[in-house]
């Protein structure tokens, strides 16, 4: 017994690797060969089968647009035009190529353009801050702002940008909706007062929360330095995204097990201790889901809300490439696609850690 339990802990931590390994070294070899094939190896066949069928769907696209192409320059222009038309199309001349879904090659070649971009971008910053480092001195010296870098942003750069804002309205809605929640929620008239409204504002599209906080922001702020796409796009993706939390933890509050405010009045436990000791610990998981379904509408609604406040971020550089309309536009667009999902993903996964880490309730 004891040495069945050292070689499965010489297992553990490995992941999808451990029924594999087991099975190699001759520890339940079906079983264990099952589990790897049903984790492992379906999993990364269905991304092989995925990229085929992308494959194959880009090169029907690629071929039909080609020979609409070739069949306009034969109606138009007559069949040498047509024939130049198919030679210039073969030769991958970027000028005659069908504008159409790109593959996934074309795809991995414009993530490769976008790192490579990003790379001179950066090396021309590192030479714009040695250049200024020494006037940058002069003028902290005699408390004036510093020479920053004002050329175009790289896709990385736009990445960050739109994470910073992703963050900052995250952050306003967990601190608006979670105290208006908790509130609500302790009290039933206040929760039926102010249904109605949650309710009417909750499913309000982004793009009018963005023209509303346009008006305001723009009355009430006028330093010129001050960002104010930033202040408008961060305040629109809070006010968009904070409505899953404030419900969820109104909800969360008030179905408190009753056994537990009880007890909290026996022990004569103040309001604030009430709510920090009792009721708070208790909503927690109401209040995770809600907050992962703040964090998960926030980001889909940042591009849309990017691109209208023209605002630097992810949104722009998708606005910016389909307006661009260059040969490699449409492949960069669905790298963009990629990141967003990805980095949506990774948002959700660490909000459900988080959620583990601060809730008793692990289910």
């Amino acid at each position: 017994m004891k040495d069945k339990t050292i070689k499965n802990m010489r297992f553990m931590g490995l992941g999808f690797l451990e029924p594999l390994l087991k099975t190699i070294s001759g520890e339940e070899p079906r079983k264990n060969l099952s589990i790897f094939i049903k984790k492992s190896l379906f999993p990364l066949a269905s991304i092989f089968v995925f990229i085929l069928i992308w494959h194959l769907g880009a090169t029907a696209l690629f071929n039909k647009e080609a020979s609409a192409r070739i069949e306009k320059a034969r109606i138009e222009q007559g069949e040498e035009a047509a024939a130049a038309m198919a030679d210039c199309i073969n030769s991958g001349d970027v000028s005659c190529q069908p504008n159409t879904l790109p593959s996934p090659k074309q795809v991995y070649q414009a993530y490769q353009a976008l790192w490579k971009d990003h790379i001179q971008i950066s090396e021309k910053k590192d030479e714009f801050q040695e250049k200024v480092a020494a006037t940058n001195a002069e003028r902290e010296k005699q408390g004036l702002s510093p020479i920053s870098y004002t050329g175009r942003p790289s896709f990385l750069d736009q990445i960050a940008t739109s994470l910073k804002t992703v963050a900052a309205g995250f952050l306003l809605a967990l601190f608006v909706a979670v105290p208006i929640g908790i509130i609500i929620g302790l009290s039933e008239v206040l929760r039926n007062s102010f249904n109605w409204l949650i309710q009417i504002l909750k499913p309000v599209s982004p793009v009018v929360w963005l023209l509303l906080v346009f008006m305001i922001v723009k009355t009430v702020i006028t330093d010129p330095d001050m960002d104010k796409s930033f202040i408008i796009s961060f305040i629109s993706v809070g006010l968009c995204a904070m409505w899953a939390t404030l419900i969820n933890t109104s909800m969360g509050v008030a179905n408190v097990d009753k056994d537990y405010i009880n007890v909290s009045k026996v022990l004569k436990l103040s309001i604030g201790k009430q709510i920090f000791k009792i009721i708070l610990p208790a909503s927690f998981p109401l209040i995770f889901t809600g907050l992962r379904i703040t964090v998960s509408v926030a980001w889909m609604v940042l591009i849309a809300i990017e691109l209208l406040a023209q605002s630097p971020g992810l949104g722009s550089f998708v606005w910016e490439e389909f307006q661009n309309g260059a040969s490699d536009s449409n492949a960069k667009i669905i790298v963009a696609m990629f990141v967003i999902g990805i980095i949506g993903f990774l948002l959700d996964r660490i909000m459900l850690s988080v959620q583990h880490l601060m809730t008793f309730n692990k289910a």
